[in-house]
């Protein structure tokens, strides 16, 4: 199954289509579908692809000039091999056409060969760069990546000519995932398992959510109840020491001090130093309130994780590895997860809220142009949905309910309660409001919406899926 990805694919046709070398680094976590976009994208095209394995460098370099032999040849010539990569990188220089060529998994020919990087930099710079060829390096090491291949002290430094890091899907690709389920089951799923196109395709949309979470997710032999385990142990040196970080995070400890003290893994500097790489890794963010022009001096930041996955599992499945890996799944399913499932899920409608307002302003349907978008928060008052314009004091502020109830008045009037405090500091903003529901609205509510002004948005809207 490939869809979308429609924006990824124009940028590299671009570079296929320009009249000089390209170099075009694409990057991103493991299962988020970087080959099968590559794949995609070589349909049709001739391309050499070729996908690095963790064998040695010496049966690499040999793997690679059979594919180059076969690709300039159409035929395999057995033993054949060039004596060094650079031999085997110059020889790209004289392929027919204009020709693709896919390193994929390159860092794991960085791991085999330190060297290989400025082997590739010293041919590129004396005869790649002259060629008819969109040379691809991808690679799912973000943290390699970033250093090894696009980090200013990189060899490579420079002669890119496009990147990407390649992101999960948004929301509303569940729905080609999942046709058949209702709006709610899918940000359900999306909570659980967010847009990573691997982990939903293990889903089934013939079974119901906690079915599917018991046996791919909670299940010793299920295919994800070790994924987070495999992906932290990849990237990380201590992983053990991030474990208890993301468990902390998870549990709802989010401030700098509480992380380090509920995580035990040292002193707020030493805790501060593994935020810092978990934040390299996208794996978590610090957030402040929408208001702080200056968001990396703020003291007011907390950390959430970004992967719905990772955020699932170190809630439910990390703290409770001893009871699952003796075969209690169904005992954590229906004691842990499923009387806490709807708390777990508001913070990731209130998420798709701020994704919906993005979009909002994105199509020109509000009446200013907002330049951050988050939340707001200050002692004991927050907002979950803040965007806001210092250039034109606009502000619109928002809150989500997820809950079977109605929402109506009470909590109109209770957003508006907080905006007058949160506006005490603001004098002379205009201001104006919008209200997330899961259920709907009660007709009291929506008749002083439409007096009001004020957004009504339901999950059952199909503008909340675009």
């Amino acid at each position: 199954m490939f869809f979308d990805r429609l924006e990824e694919l124009a940028q590299m046709d671009r570079l296929y289509h320009s009249t000089r070398a390209e170099l075009f680094v694409l990057y991103g976590r493991r299962r988020v579908g970087k080959t099968e976009l590559l794949r995609a994208f070589c349909a049709e095209k001739p391309h050499l692809f070729f996908i690095a394995t963790l064998s040695s460098d010496t049966e690499q370099l040999a793997a690679f000039s059979q594919h180059v032999w076969r690709f300039t040849h159409g035929e395999t010539l057995e033993g054949f091999t060039f004596p060094t990569w650079e031999d085997a990188f110059r020889s790209l220089a004289i392929l027919p056409g204009r020709s693709v060529i896919v390193l994929d998994e390159f860092t794991y020919l960085i791991s085999g060969n330190k060297a290989i990087p400025s082997v590739l930099q010293k041919v590129w710079d004396e005869t790649l760069k002259d060629a008819n060829l969109l040379l691809v390096l991808c690679g799912s090491y973000i943290g390699m990546m970033e250093n090894e291949v696009l980090g200013y002290q990189a060899p490579l430094y420079g002669r890119r000519t496009g990147s990407l890091l390649l992101r999960p899907f948004g929301l509303a690709a569940l729905a080609r995932f999942f046709p058949g389920a209702s709006a709610e089951e899918r940000l359900r799923t999306w909570g659980v398992l967010g847009g990573m196109p691997y982990y939903l395709k293990v889903f089934s949309e013939q079974h119901d959510l906690f079915d599917n979470i018991q046996e791919h997710i909670l299940n010793r032999q299920g295919i994800l109840y070790n994924e987070p385990r495999l992906l932290l142990m990849e990237e990380l040196r201590e992983p053990r020491n991030y474990f208890s970080i993301l468990r902390a995070i998870a549990q709802g400890h989010t401030r700098l001090n509480e992380i380090a003290q509920s995580s035990g893994v040292g002193p707020v500097s030493s805790t501060a130093r593994y935020l810092d790489i978990l934040q390299q890794l996208h794996l978590i963010t610090r957030r402040t309130p929408v208001t702080e022009s200056q968001p990396e001096k703020s003291k007011k930041g907390i950390y959430c994780i970004d992967d719905h996955f990772l955020r699932f599992w170190f809630r439910y499945v990390h703290p409770n590895l001893g009871s699952l890996d003796i075969g209690l799944d169904e005992a954590v399913l229906t004691q842990k997860i499923q009387p806490d499932f709807d708390s777990f899920l508001g913070s990731t409608f209130e998420e798709a809220s701020r994704v919906y307002t993005a979009g909002l302003a994105r199509s020109g349907r509000l009446s200013f142009l907002p330049e951050r978008i988050g939340g707001w928060w200050d002692r004991d008052v927050e907002i979950d949905v803040a965007a806001l314009s210092e250039s034109e004091r606009c502000l619109l502020l928002g809150e989500c309910k997820w809950s079977h109830h109605l929402v109506g008045l009470n909590v109109l009037e209770d957003l508006q309660r907080k905006g007058r405090l949160m506006m005490a500091g603001y004098p002379g903003w205009q201001v104006a409001y919008i209200l997330f529901a899961r259920a709907g609205f009660t007709p009291e509510l929506e008749t002083r919406a439409a007096q009001e002004g004020i957004r009504l948005v339901s999950i059952q809207d199909d503008g909340f899926w675009k």
